[in-house]
């Protein structure tokens, strides 16, 4: 069975370029147009890896991150990828107090640093 990628992020030009990135992969991606859909489909299906925007309308990654993690999935790969940063680093530090888990990076990631950001967390996750 594949490994599972869901991919949560407002704009469907991001969400698009993370699918092409990853469509020959052998991995099995989904997306999500936002922080409650992206719930909605772990609850459905606790994904492999997810890739997490911070600045979205309604429910931002921080918050999406919080609800994954305290009901849902509290072990799995969550990696933030944002252009905000600087203007959520309080909330980040926020979570990472409280024992919240994830990797970070900054738009824009090119399609290779995408596969190698799956490959290397996921290898990781195998050798625990």
């Amino acid at each position: 069975m594949s490994k599972q990628i869901l991919i949560i992020d407002d704009d469907a030009a991001v969400r698009e370029a993370f699918e092409l990135a990853l469509e020959e992969t052998g991995y099995e991606v989904s997306s999500a147009a936002g922080g409650a859909a992206g719930i909605d489909q772990v609850k459905q299906r606790v994904p492999d890896f997810i890739f997490l925007d911070l600045k979205m309308p309604g429910m931002d990654g921080v918050e999406t991150l919080r609800r994954i993690r305290q009901g849902m999935a509290p072990d799995i790969p969550i990696y933030i990828v944002t252009a905000f940063m600087p203007e959520f680093l309080q909330e980040l530090a926020a979570a990472a107090k409280e024992g919240l888990q994830f990797g970070l990076g900054q738009k824009p990631l090119s399609g290779e640093q995408i596969r190698l950001i799956v490959q290397g967390v996921l290898e990781q996750a195998q050798s625990y």
